[in-house]
């Protein structure tokens, strides 16, 4: 994931926390907020402690942002996305990961047909 990709600063973390809407199914949780000002997508990626040691999050981290770059050309632009890792994430391969990904975008309709 390239870094003008990324969503870096506390400030627009609760930015997005505080105006932003939340979709989620069962593997993610996804906040959204607009930013029509912005020539891309931002995204953070939050794993918390309590899915497992630092190899387990970052794992998952590093397929997220697999996910997100291959797919990156059907996420709108103009918006800072916050991706939450939930418990059933920990134990999930890629391709059923990446099912999931796109399906919590879909329900919150961000996400263009190829």
């Amino acid at each position: 994931m390239e870094k003008k990709n990324r969503l870096t600063k506390r400030e627009y973390f609760d930015r997005v926390y505080r105006g932003g809407k939340s979709v989620a199914n069962h593997q993610f949780v996804l906040y959204s907020h607009a930013r029509p000002q912005l020539s891309t997508f931002r995204l953070g990626i939050s794993v918390s402690k309590k899915l497992g040691n630092a190899v387990v999050r970052n794992r998952i981290r590093r397929m997220v942002k697999e996910i997100i770059r291959l797919n990156a050309d059907r996420i709108p632009t103009g918006y800072d996305l916050i991706l939450i890792a939930r418990t059933p994430a920990v134990g999930m391969a890629y391709a059923d990961m990446e099912k999931s990904i796109l399906h919590v975008f879909k329900r919150a309709s961000l996400l263009r047909r190829k």
